[in-house]
């Protein structure tokens, strides 16, 4: 009777430690379940910061090239080049005095300084080899593209730069991208993020 007793008390014993660990494991799913969306959405958010600010660059970098050149251009090559070597104008602005309507204004260039110097002196740690590569890409570059569209007749020149989800977010939850980008697409948005278009005259980012 004895090594009976012995017997069912193991076997309560055991079925305590199983349906103990299989307590565990469910709280753990269901912790699971709900911290790794949340950490998806606080990890996305930090690489698109980075991201946003890098197409931001491309774009003020594209309007000055413009600017000087007469229309976008979809080489980082030529992008950098002027970078280094491109000079905007410092203009100092006045009121004519012979305008007794003080609505025209007299224009004086004071000098030029350094298109690098300008645009990223406030960037830390910034290198120019960076500006084409998306980050957490690990050396992807942004797809850039530049062209001209018609409008009423007019020629109009028009750039896009574009960084799919699926490069930046590398490394996070596959299932996650992946309906990500289905949500995007069903809609017919680009899934990613990007600054521009080819098919309109917009400079705007899609986050915006």
């Amino acid at each position: 009777m004895q090594v009976k007793k012995l017997s069912l008390d193991m076997k309560s014993n055991i079925i305590k430690a199983v349906l103990f660990a299989v307590i565990i494991l469910l709280g753990y799913l269901v912790y699971h379940s709900i911290t790794q969306p949340l950490n998806f959405i606080k990890e996305k958010k930090h690489r698109e910061a980075e991201v946003v600010q890098r197409l931001k660059d491309i774009r003020s970098v594209q309007a000055l090239y413009k600017n000087a050149r007469g229309k976008y251009t979809a080489s980082f090559d030529s992008l950098m080049q002027y970078i280094k070597e491109g000079e905007i104008p410092v203009v100092n602005v006045i009121p004519d005095p012979s305008d007794t309507t003080f609505t025209k204004t007299i224009n004086d260039t004071l000098g030029y300084v350094k298109v690098l110097d300008t645009l990223f002196k406030h960037h830390q740690n910034f290198r120019l080899e960076d500006l084409k590569i998306i980050p957490y890409s690990n050396g992807i570059p942004f797809e850039l593209g530049a062209g001209e569209i018609d409008r009423g007749g007019v020629k109009v020149s028009v750039f896009e730069a574009k960084a799919p989800f699926k490069v930046y977010l590398a490394g996070l939850d596959q299932q996650m991208i992946l309906n990500l980008i289905a949500s995007e697409e069903a809609i017919e948005r680009f899934p990613g993020l990007k600054v521009g278009s080819l098919t309109e005259p917009s400079t705007d980012g899609n986050w915006e």
